[in-house]
């Protein structure tokens, strides 16, 4: 999501929710009498003629709405105490006076006001004031609760409270008249985390295939669950079963004595929920509702599928022979192209139009697109990294219109008209468009992505199918999992979690509301099972279809512990090493460690956890990610034209230094961010990387260069190409546009730690200014494998995020100087290539340790006496595996005419421009052509706008 910090994602917001069907035979509230008495009658094969009908107007009613006797509370009680344990409980800003009361209500409908009693309990707990230490463990993990009094649960009654967390439950401070002084509930993940521990070694939650089938669901509030089986995606249910408790676990689970493999369930869950404090009361709720676990879907989700993953109609031919690529010794060597699967093969006329968009079209090598990845995969190139693929919340997955169907017109207008977004905009709830970070279902592929959305098991064969034709073209495959954040929460139609354990699976605040500030439901991998969610999601997508790493959205937002074990974990159930790199922002509620330690930049040390660095990626392109109105303009990089070609907003003043000070920064990434590495600085300081401030951070913050992403674009923000075209000079040329943006894929390819490249980065990609296409269609997310359009300046981004920006956009777009042509695009696919092949070359642009950084690479032209515009590098290659060269110097010129760089320690050597440089079919001549080397003087030329290595053999 957003570079640096997120922005505008699309969250579907539920209105009210649905009633029950028109002539269900049963209410709700009636069901919640009289459902677990049918259950138990029927047993859990039920399905003779005589009840089929009884079956499926349980199953099929809609229940997703509160009970009937529930209306808004005048006064509501808030959760703004914490079940600490199975036994205390704290309440901030509550002093230790009066008496403490647990209140329950069985059918939740009590009321408590102030001053008053409380009315419809069904009895009451008195609970003493504890005067102990809170344990250690208990005052770490709940550190963020402010002061307050700590309660606990007299030993006669700590057995009673599994069966009261299935209730309505109201703290009181009482007078000893009975009189209320304060009132509110409980958070609840203390207490169930303490009190079924045992549940996080459940192995098998889900459903599993075998002689039988076997269905588990975490759900230890509930008062009852039961089982609805379908035979098919549509039809009605045939079976209707009551679950079995485990009191030890909080699992509910029912085994079916045949294998119901290519049939499809749901689970009715009875759980008591606070609906939303500030406007209802609680709430005892029916719920008709997937698996958190569901490994496959029917059609938008509304059916879980059951499905043996090893069986073989769900694998294409060769899939159980299959193997990664091998071309990831360390983390440092991955190489990733970051990917949307619609917005490969969408616009792809080579690819069959049954395909375009799916999983599939990776399948047909002959297709412009697959042609594409293999050269890439040649060159060198590792990963292909796939925005979300999980099942999203926000795609229609069938029936959903694209620009190529005659339901939704083309847009058409002139560069800078306004008419093409409009097109896009009015249909953007209906498209098959969404970069994907709407999660509904973490472990079940997307439906929107496969031939046959309807049938669960397509979307699993062609996933894997998708999987067999990367791996075949020599690149491995990654997956961006959005785990810190569900589109939905509480009892709306696309919650999942909270209708099983409400309450739980989210990260609440002081008032038991769910925070929201990764966009939408964050959250709370903190709490064990959601934790555990993540871990088993994790593993399921490495082992059941070898997906080699894992980008993680918002990873800050997550413990380290948490990171730590999934890595643990899904290393150990594959048989090898998954990589894992992540968001590292730090941020809101749990920013600076105020919940727990994070899976954050400054946190990560050690842990062999990648994240992705703003320090070389601001420092390369100008500004911030947070950027708006003039600024966008202003704030050039050093790729762009700072201080050396302002342009027409610039600050004509600007001191030297401050290109002196960016051009650090530029190194800074180069060395990998790593922390102690030593810098001479703009000052002629020598500072490890750590004493550098980058906005009152440690510019260097990572223990080995495996901990660091470098990156100038991805799917967030402006692609390179158009965030170029506010920074440069408007008479800046075309070809020197190109120029400039492979400047800037140098700077990744020759930085020590993961190389990360946004689709696109090759072909000078824009999305005609559009600053966050995330729901923004297929039109303004192109990609065009013919290499002839570039797609900047087909019409003004979407008014959504654009429009405050719309008057500096305008003239830009209308501009037709900017565009490329075909030429520069191929020149800058071609160029772009041969960095990767000069990255992949050699080890020492992708050198293992923090050690051999320090040991190995030399920054030349330092201090305060620099040449500013030109980076110097130096790799000694000397007793490396994989070196490949004796020694490696590498020069980036970012100035707009040559420059000459003198090496005094460089003379009487036996340099050579790379062989990359110098073979016939070479992308850039002007090295060939133009480059020096003079061996008396140690002194090189650097062509204008070049990226250059020298090598001794």
């Amino acid at each position: 999501m957003k570079l640096g910090m997120k922005a505008g994602m699309k969250v579907e917001r539920m209105g009210i929710l649905p009633r029950p069907k028109t002539g269900s035979r049963f209410s709700c509230a009636f069901t919640v009498l009289w459902l677990p008495m049918l259950l138990f009658t029927m047993g859990a094969n039920a399905a003779s003629t005589s009840n089929l009908s009884t079956i499926a107007a349980q199953c099929d009613t809609t229940r997703t709405r509160p009970a009937a006797n529930i209306s808004p509370a005048k006064n509501p009680v808030e959760a703004r105490a914490y079940w600490l344990s199975g036994q205390l409980a704290k309440w901030p800003g509550v002093d230790t006076s009066g008496i403490f009361k647990l209140y329950y209500a069985r059918e939740g409908k009590m009321t408590a006001e102030l001053r008053h009693k409380i009315t419809g309990s069904d009895g009451a707990l008195t609970l003493d004031v504890f005067t102990g230490a809170v344990p250690a463990d208990m005052a770490t993990r709940f550190k963020y609760v402010t002061d307050g009094v700590v309660l606990a649960l007299k030993k006669t009654d700590i057995s009673k409270l599994p069966g009261l967390l299935k209730q309505q439950l109201v703290l009181v401070q009482e007078t000893s008249g009975g009189e209320i002084r304060q009132a509110a509930t409980l958070q609840i993940a203390g207490a169930l985390d303490d009190i079924y521990a045992a549940a996080q070694n459940v192995e098998d939650l889900g459903v599993t295939v075998g002689r039988g089938t076997t269905f588990k669901l975490w759900a230890p509030t509930a008062r009852h669950a039961s089982l609805c089986v379908y035979p098919s995606a549509n039809g009605e249910a045939t079976s209707l079963a009551p679950m079995r408790f485990d009191a030890a676990t909080g699992v509910w689970s029912l085994t079916k004595p045949r294998d119901l493999s290519g049939q499809y369930y749901l689970y009715i869950v009875d759980v008591v929920d606070v609906v939303d404090p500030s406007k209802r009361n609680i709430a005892l709720t029916p719920n008709r509702v997937t698996d958190p676990y569901s490994i496959s879907l029917t059609a938008d989700s509304t059916r879980s599928y059951i499905a043996n993953l090893n069986a073989p109609k769900l694998k294409p031919n060769g899939w159980d022979q299959l193997a990664a690529p091998n071309r990831v010794a360390a983390q440092t060597d991955m190489a990733i192209y970051e990917l949307h699967v619609r917005d490969f093969s969408i616009n792809d006329q080579t690819v069959s139009a049954a395909n375009r968009g799916k999983y599939l079209a990776f399948t047909e090598a002959g297709s412009n697109g697959m042609k594409h990845l293999t050269a890439l995969s040649r060159a060198g190139m590792t990963d292909v990294h796939l925005l979300p693929v999980f099942d999203i919340a926000t795609i229609p997955e069938v029936g959903c219109l694209s620009s190529t169907m005659p339901t939704i017109p083309t847009p058409t207008g002139d560069a800078d008209s306004e008419a093409q977004q409009a097109v896009t905009t009015a249909n953007a709830a209906y498209d098959c468009f969404n970069w994907g970070y709407d999660p509904y279902h973490f472990n079940a592929p997307e439906g929107s992505y496969a031939s046959n959305a309807v049938n669960g098991a397509t979307r699993i064969l062609e996933f894997r199918k998708m999987i067999m034709a990367l791996h075949r073209t020599g690149l491995r495959v990654g997956m961006d999992v959005v785990y810190n954040h569900t589109t939905s929460s509480g009892q709306t139609a696309k919650s999942v979690l909270d209708r099983i354990v409400p309450g739980y699976y989210h990260r609440l605040n002081g008032a038991g509301q769910v925070e929201q500030s990764t966009c939408c439901a964050n959250t709370a991998t903190e709490n064990m099972m959601m934790g555990k969610l993540m871990i088993d999601s994790a593993v399921l997508w490495a082992t059941a279809y070898k997906i080699d790493s894992f980008r993680f959205d918002l990873m800050g937002h997550q413990p380290r512990a948490v990171m730590e074990a999934l890595q643990t974990k899904v290393n150990s159930a594959s048989g090898r090493t998954v990589n894992l790199i992540g968001e590292g922002w730090n941020f809101a509620e749990v920013e600076n460690g105020a919940r727990f330690v994070q899976a954050s930049q400054l946190s990560l040390n050690g842990s062999g956890i990648g994240t992705f660095s703003d320090r070389a990626r601001d420092a390369v392109r100008g500004g911030g990610a947070g950027d708006g109105g003039e600024a966008l303009i202003k704030a050039q990089g050093y790729i762009n034209g700072l201080v050396y070609d302002p342009n027409a907003l610039a600050n004509k003043a600007q001191p030297i230094s401050d290109l002196m000070r960016t051009a650090d920064m530029v190194r800074v990434g180069l060395a990998g961010t790593v922390r102690d590495y030593i810098l001479t600085t703009y000052q002629d300081t020598k500072k490890p990387l750590r004493e550098i401030d980058y906005a009152g951070q440690p510019a260097g913050y990572a223990s080995q260069p495996g901990e660091v992403v470098n990156y100038v674009d991805n799917h967030d923000n402006q692609t390179l190409f158009d965030i170029n075209v506010y920074k440069l000079p408007l008479n800046t040329s075309r070809e020197d546009r190109a120029r400039v943006q492979m400047l800037g894929a140098a700077t990744t390819a020759f930085s020590q730690g993961v190389a990360y490249f946004h689709a696109g980065i090759d072909m000078l990609r824009s999305k005609s200014m559009d600053g966050n296409s995330y729901d923004s269609g297929d039109w303004f997310n192109r990609l065009d494998f013919t290499y002839r359009d570039n797609y900047f300046g087909t019409g003004m981004p979407p008014k959504r995020d654009n429009e405050k920006h719309y008057a500096l956009i305008k003239p830009l777009l209308a501009n037709p100087a900017i565009k490329p042509t075909e030429q520069e695009i191929l020149w800058a696919r071609d160029t772009f290539r041969d960095l990767l092949k000069i990255r992949a070359s050699s080890t020492l642009f992708r050198l293992r340790t923090t050690d051999e950084i320090r040991s190995r690479l030399i920054f030349y032209n330092t201090g305060s006496t620099q040449n500013p515009v030109v980076i110097v590098g130096h790799l000694d290659g000397s007793g490396y595996a994989g070196a490949s060269f004796k020694e490696v110097m590498y020069f980036l010129n970012v100035d707009k005419v040559a420059q000459a760089v003198e090496l005094t320690a460089e003379k009487n050597k036996s340099y050579v421009l790379h062989p990359v440089h110098t073979n016939m079919e070479a992308a850039d001549k002007r090295p060939a052509a133009d480059a020096r080397y003079d061996r008396a003087t140690g002194r090189f030329i650097v062509p204008a706008r070049t990226a250059l290595v020298y090598v001794i053999n």
